[in-house]
């Protein structure tokens, strides 16, 4: 079952209409999961970071030794024609994908240069005004040396979904993720910040999760108006104290946090900067 709604499929070579079959019984990503694929976002007739987001794929793509058959600036035209299918006030998710065809020799290892590459446009509601909320999980984020964490992996997303759960039947909206050393990584499905005294801090990428492009975003604009910024190693006992806690990712940018386990947060001043420098910087881009 699909997540939106209105769905175009980029596939062999043009847009088809709706969610159409792209891959086979046999095919390598199929039944040993070899799938990579981005997201970018369709908001207000803006699109975003989209070309480092078409680039990241295809890294993303040679992390699992997938052979990546589409440079990012050709992606971006096919996404920009396949737009022109949506209303120009339509919130559309982009999510360029490729899975390994087939096996190499050892049929475990894919086979170089057998690639299968897609694009799904589908509407799906941006919700502007959205905040959730945080727990912990028994669940961790994995290291390089067990996952390929460099990589936005399908493969990577059941564990994702176990913390999800977890959280879930716990009462809350998300959980906040920590690395193998037990300092916090990230939440479930995004990165994450925190402010305490006007002062922001985001978890060091370490290798066990994916610094992503919003999140790079959020930090140039900050640092660009002067504002104090800090990537460090951060505890649960960090998030408690602090004043303001937001999450960020492609699917809403910056979602406030209202709430981690029984400490509660304002949606404060600094959350609401972020998200309007971003705003600002992407009507510019």
């Amino acid at each position: 079952m699909a997540t939106g709604t209105n769905i175009k499929t980029y596939f062999e070579g043009q847009w088809h209409d709706g969610d159409v079959p792209i891959m086979r019984a046999a095919d390598h990503g199929s039944w040993l999961g070899t799938t990579v694929f981005d997201g970018a976002r369709l908001v207000n007739g803006l699109t975003p970071d989209l070309e480092p987001h078409c680039a990241r794929v295809n890294r993303s793509a040679e992390a699992l030794l997938i052979t990546p058959t589409v440079q990012a600036g050709d992606m971006v035209q096919i996404v920009r024609e396949g737009l022109k299918m949506f209303a120009p006030d339509a919130a559309v998710y982009i999510r360029p994908m490729y899975w390994a065809l087939d096996g190499g020799p050892t049929a475990v290892a894919p086979a170089p240069g057998a690639t299968g590459f897609a694009i799904c446009l589908e509407e799906i509601p941006f919700h502007a005004n959205a905040t959730t909320t945080l727990t912990t999980t028994r669940f961790r984020r994995p290291v390089m040396e067990d996952a390929v964490v460099n990589a936005k992996a399908g493969c990577l997303y059941p564990n994702n979904a176990r913390m999800l759960m977890e959280a879930r039947a716990k009462g809350f909206g998300n959980a906040l993720v920590a690395d193998a050393m037990g300092n916090v990584a990230e939440t479930a499905t995004a990165n994450v910040f925190m402010v305490r005294d006007g002062v922001t801090f985001t978890p060091i990428p370490n290798g066990t999760f994916l610094a992503g492009i919003t999140r790079a975003r959020h930090l140039s604009n900050m640092r660009d108006a002067g504002m104090e910024v800090h990537e460090t190693i951060l505890t649960f006992d960090d998030f408690r104290a602090a004043d303001e806690v937001f999450i960020s990712g492609n699917m809403s940018k910056v979602t406030p946090v209202t709430a981690f386990d029984d400490v509660e947060y304002q949606q404060g001043p600094i959350t609401r900067q972020v998200r309007d420098m971003y705003w600002d910087w992407a009507a510019t881009a």
